[in-house]
């Protein structure tokens, strides 16, 4: 495991690292998110990279209200099973 890098940004993205990520993920895809800053050329940890990515940038993220169909499934599941996820 790497040691710690104190120079790694913290807080809020830029539009700009925004761009950069993307940027990468359209070049080399998703996964080795150990290599992604330093190919994005980002000041991030990994971590940072990744959650990004997955929860916010990601194309397919589906965003906004839930539709009425998709309402009565999650309905119908809970009366089915319950509180279990698994």
């Amino acid at each position: 495991m790497e040691g710690n890098n104190l120079d790694v940004r913290k807080g809020a993205w830029t539009k700009e690292e925004d761009g950069l990520l993307s940027k990468c993920m359209e070049n080399h895809g998703e996964g080795k998110w150990h290599e992604v800053p330093y190919k994005a050329g980002l000041n991030r940890c990994r971590k940072s990279c990744r959650l990004r990515w997955l929860n916010y940038l990601k194309p397919n993220i589906k965003r906004g209200e839930f539709t009425e169909d998709e309402v009565d499934l999650l309905i119908r599941l809970h009366k089915l099973l319950g509180n279990r996820y698994q």
